[in-house]
Order: C-alpha cells, then sequence, then structure tokens
C-alpha cells in the first residue's frame, strides 16, 4: 500500500545531478544581467510559461536560440560567479544536498581569458557556494555535440586536472545538445580520457532519439549515469540491460513535456523506469526555459504519477546513490532522508 502522507518535499533530502549552468538561472537574474551587458532579451525569456516546442530540429532550434541568448548575456567572472552562487541557494532552499552542475567553459571563455579560467572561475565559486550554503557543490564539465570531438579531447584532459568528488571539484565528463547531432563514436575518445581520470561518464541520451540512440550512447560512452534515458522504456530488454549494468537515469519530466518529447506529465515513463528497477535521479535540466525546479519534479512525481512519500523517498535516495559524492556525504544525505520518513510531517 502506497504512503499517501504528504511531507513537504522541500524538505526532502535529495541530490541534484542534472542541472546546465546557463539553465539554472533565476529569471529575474537574466534580466539583471541582460541590463547590465545592454541586451535586448527574446520576449519568450520573460514570459512566465514554460517553453513548449515539438520534438523536432525546429523546435530545438528554438529551444537553442533562446538558450544562446541566455548565455549571451553572461559575459564577466561577477555574472559566473553569481549564477553559480544563486544556484546553490536554490537548490538549498529545496533540500538538495548535493549539486553536481553541468558547465561546458567553451562558451564563457572569451570573457575570462580562456577554458581554464572559466572552470576554475566556476570551481571556486563552488567552493564558496558550498560552504555559504550547505550544499556541496560539485561540477560536471561537457562537451557539445555540435562542436569538433577535438575540442571534447581538451575539455576532458582539462577536466582530468582537477579530478576529485568533493566541492569545487569535476565529477564528471558529458555531452550535451542536440541527440540528432555528430557522431557519438567520434567522442569516444574524449571520455576514455576522462574515465582514466576517474571521471564519472554522464553523456545525454535517450531525450529526443529513442531506443536505438541509448545502445549508441552506452557502447561508445560506457556511461555511468545517462542524462534522460527516458525513452529507454520504449524498449524492455535495454531497459534491463541499463538495470543491469547499473546505469543511472537522470530524469527531467519538465524538459521532456517542454521539448515535446511527450505531450504532458502523465505520459512522461516515470513510473515505468523505477518500476522495471532503474535507479532514477530526478532533475531540473533548464529551469530559466522550463520555468521548474528540482520540489516540482518530485511535484510531479506525487502528483500526476502517484508516487507516495516512501517511493519519493526512494527517488531521493537514487539521486544520492548516483551521485559521485565522497561516501561521508552519501551516509548524511541518506540519513536525511530517513529523517524525513520518520517525521509526521517531514520536518527536521
Amino acid at each position: 500500500m502506497r504512503d499517501q502522507r504528504h511531507r513537504d518535499l522541500s524538505l526532502l533530502t535529495k541530490a541534484h545531478l542534472h542541472l546546465h549552468f546557463t539553465g539554472s538561472m533565476r529569471q529575474t537574474t537574466l534580466v539583471d544581467l541582460a541590463a547590465k551587458h545592454g541586451v535586448r532579451l527574446p520576449s519568450a525569456l520573460l514570459e512566465a510559461d514554460p517553453l513548449r516546442v515539438p520534438a523536432d530540429e525546429r523546435g530545438w532550434f528554438r529551444f537553442q536560440r533562446l538558450y544562446d541568448a541566455a548565455r549571451a548575456c553572461v559575459r564577466d567572472e561577477d555574472d559566473m560567479r553569481r549564477i553559480v552562487r544563486e544556484a546553490a541557494e536554490d537548490d538549498a532552499a529545496e533540500g538538495s544536498g548535493r549539486l553536481e552542475i553541468q558547465v561546458d567553459p567553451t562558451s564563457y571563455a572569451p570573457f575570462v581569458g580562456g577554458i581554464t579560467p572559466a572552470l576554475e572561475i566556476v570551481l571556486d565559486e563552488a567552493r564558496a557556494a558550498s560552504a555559504a550554503t550547505g550544499t556541496e557543490v560539485a561540477v560536471i564539465v561537457a562537451s557539445s555535440r555540435m562542436r569538433h570531438p577535438l575540442e571534447a579531447r581538451t575539455l576532458a584532459r582539462l577536466a582530468a586536472q582537477n579530478v576529485g568528488d568533493g566541492a569545487g571539484e569535476v565529477v564528471g565528463f558529458g555531452l550535451s545538445n542536440d541527440e540528432r547531432r555528430g557522431d557519438t563514436q567520434t567522442f569516444a575518445h574524449a571520455f576514455a580520457i576522462a574515465r582514466r581520470a576517474g571521471l564519472a561518464s554522464v553523456p545525454h541520451g535517450g531525450e529526443l532519439l529513442g531506443p536505438g540512440h541509448i545502445h549508441d550512447v552506452v557502447d561508445a560512452l560506457h556511461p555511468d549515469r545517462l542524462g534522460h534515458g527516458v525513452r529507454s522504456s520504449e524498449d524492455p530488454r535495454l531497459l534491463e540491460e541499463l538495470v543491469s549494468q547499473g546505469i543511472a537515469l537522470e530524469v527531467c519530466p519538465a524538459s521532456n513535456v517542454s521539448l515535446g518529447v511527450y505531450a504532458d506529465d502523465e505520459q512522461v515513463p516515470l513510473r515505468t523506469l523505477v518500476d522495471a528497477g532503474a535507479t532514477v535521479a530526478l532533475g531540473a535540466d533548464d529551469p530559466l526555459l522550463f520555468r521548474s525546479r528540482l520540489v516540482d519534479q518530485y511535484t510531479t512525481a506525487r502528483e500526476v504519477h502517484g508516487f507516495g512519500d516512501h517511493e519519493l523517498a526512494h527517488l531521493a535516495r537514487g539521486s544520492i546513490q548516483a551521485s559521485r559524492a565522497p561516501e561521508s556525504t552519501k551516509a548524511r544525505l541518506l540519513a536525511g532522508v530517513d529523517r524525513w520518513l520518520e517525521e509526521p510531517d517531514g520536518e527536521h
């Protein structure tokens, strides 16, 4: 029988493993930065409603155009530090004790003197924000499918120079952008560099494209976690393989709906994935565009998919266990999940 109590989801201890740097920005911060740098923003970035586009190349182009417009407002070190600091503050307010934020330093390198200082700024502020908020902020360096695979190797080597598992350290290497672009196999060398250094392999896959693409990503990049991976629900044998290999899924329901993969929240196959035994870590992806933060994803699990509080706690544990946090951090956060369940109203 499912537990029908409704404890406060912002008090549920959890980890946040799928959040993009620019996409994490508060809308008010974007307005401030646009004014600071004299950038005119598209009206869609100022609206309250979440982005809705079809799951085709035209839809992705619109999403990417808006994302690029927001990124164009990030033009100096202070901007970058503010984004990291506020992401940590927002996560702390939502019960996230561990944030692994994803950044491609090439996007900000022209304004701060190169990819190395760009990454160092993020790492330095991650350490400061961790100390200030109590939410441990680590970093995933991500390459883009839109760029040459040799650039991915450069980023992998940079990430490897900063490897660690604590606050302000690089814990993983990712691959993002339109899944329909680029040849997955050509990025294998970069991921091999990252794995040899001890970094987690955390590429995107299985949101815009289906099971065949997931097979390609798994075979070429050997992921520890798969960014999204929801389309594995379409192939029970593939889903079983992901479960047996211990590949966690970073599921972002709001993204799936905003990008037109599913028509509404009800169609997101969260229950299918969990019932198959998959380790699921709910993530907000790009709250700036999808107008939906981390707790909103848990709220969707509760209100749309019928998850009771014990099942929501199970999701939170999965996010913590799938993180690259030190064992001491994991133990502390898992104890927080237990306390949330022990209290009738989740207060602790």
